[in-house]
């Protein structure tokens, strides 16, 4: 045990410890006094411990542990022993209970109780909600799949880069930008490092790869939205064509939840689930084609529009009844539809249509991108005909002025990535503390 570690837990109790005596701390989850014995269930990050207490063996320990509020923080050291009778298969006999803080009773939240609680009431007591095992699993599975992408990432040549988080343009336009004051003249918050990764590839950082927050003015009150949440961004040079991008999309997914499947078993055990492993290479749907789809499941929907929120579950649930797959690119988008990304690469045959791609699972976008324009008139005049301001976009054209190879790259929605993982009703449940048009405390 680490010397900073000053208690054991439950995770680290072993058969060869019976007998000896140990230090255990974490919430009081329940205490039950049968008259002569009582036993207090603490909780701690990794499973629960009984703590039994006889009346007859230490009397001032019996009645402090009736007095202590469920949840309140304690730490318990005494002797463990096997118990037959307690689920973990041990229990500690107390020589000292120390109440390091006493929780207020009534609790806004339960814990352990079977009482559901709405999202709202959830997320404004979230310290509460977080004790329950099964939303930290969520957060836990997060934080492996996050070390699965980076694995991936890095086996493959990519570094990761830290891009500004204050700029003083938008990379997608002005309408989801959040203005804040710099200093003496206006800035905003990165919608995306868009501007900054493809700066990069002009630099012989050829291969790069963010994990960073982003910030977008959503006005969309829905269960995919909100206004901050964490954006995987890759970037990468000499290419040949979006192929190639959407070849490391499909590498992160796959072995990102390989990683999960592996090294995130107990996590997905307390919330029931299995993870599949995806079949590569994932389908490619043509949005030409997604459209017709979407159109004989119902829909109306016109060549040139977006699929939106309801075209992509349709879209979902026919990959999944005829191709029995979640995991699926739409490609070819048109240009119109494309118009406010304005560096996205056309093709030479056909101008009204791009190499950009969207990868959806389960009826959701999660990853968008595709190959880049790096040629420095005709980005010029795709930004023309986007009505953009050349001067604010100096530093970001410079670069293609002085030699710029061919790149792509792609924005990842980790949040959405992980609702559609664990079937979450909404991504606010796979954000720790969400921001939205409504929300910003806690």
């Amino acid at each position: 045990m680490p010397q900073w570690q000053h208690i054991t837990y439950s995770k680290e109790i072993t058969p060869a410890l019976f007998g000896q005596q140990v230090t255990v701390g974490g919430w009081v989850q329940d205490v039950r006094n049968l008259g002569a014995i009582s036993f207090l269930q603490l909780r701690d990050r990794d499973g629960v411990i009984q703590v039994t207490t006889l009346k007859k063996r230490n009397k001032e320990l019996f009645d402090l542990v009736a007095s202590i509020p469920r949840e309140s923080v304690v730490r318990v050291t005494g002797m463990l022993k096997e118990s037959k009778e307690a689920r973990a298969g041990f229990e500690i006999l107390p020589d000292k209970i120390d109440i390091l803080s006493k929780a207020e009773t009534p609790l806004p939240l339960g814990v352990v109780d079977k009482v559901g609680a709405d999202l709202d009431t959830r997320l404004n007591n979230r310290f509460l909600d977080l004790r329950k095992e099964e939303i930290r699993a969520i957060f836990q599975i997060e934080a492996k799949t996050i070390e699965g992408i980076r694995r991936f990432l890095m086996s493959e040549g990519f570094i990761e880069v830290s891009t500004p988080k204050i700029v003083a343009a938008g990379a997608e336009g002005g309408s989801t930008l959040f203005p804040i004051k710099y200093f003496d003249r206006g800035a905003y918050l990165a919608q995306s490092p868009q501007l900054y990764k493809q700066n990069l590839m002009a630099t012989g950082l050829d291969r790069i790869f963010e994990i960073a927050h982003a910030y977008r003015a959503e006005a969309s009150d829905t269960v995919r939205h909100i206004a901050e949440f964490i954006s995987l961004d890759v970037e990468m040079a000499f290419i040949e064509s979006s192929e190639d991008v959407m070849a490391v999309a499909e590498g992160i997914v796959v072995n990102s939840l390989e990683h999960v499947r592996e090294h995130a078993k107990v996590e997905l055990q307390k919330l029931g689930l299995e993870i599949e492993k995806p079949s590569i290479p994932f389908p490619r749907v043509k949005y030409k084609e997604a459209v017709e789809m979407v159109r004989a499941a119902g829909l109306s929907i016109e060549h040139g529009e977006d699929l939106g929120t309801e075209g992509e579950k349709a879209l979902g649930e026919v990959m999944k009844r005829e191709k029995n797959c979640d995991l699926y690119f739409i490609t070819e988008f048109p240009t119109a539809l494309k118009r406010g990304t304005f560096y996205a690469k056309r093709f030479e045959d056909d101008p009204e249509t791009t190499g950009y791609f969207d990868l959806d699972y389960k009826g959701q976008e999660i990853v968008s991108g595709g190959q880049r324009e790096h040629r420095y008139d005709v980005l010029i005049e795709q930004m023309k005909e986007n009505n953009l301001n050349l001067d604010s976009f100096d530093f970001y054209l410079k670069a293609f002025r002085f030699g710029m190879p061919p790149h792509g790259g792609f924005g990842f929605g980790v949040e959405r990535y992980v609702q559609k993982m664990l079937n979450l009703g909404n991504i606010r449940e796979a954000v720790l503390y969400p921001r939205d048009r409504s929300r910003l405390i806690p």
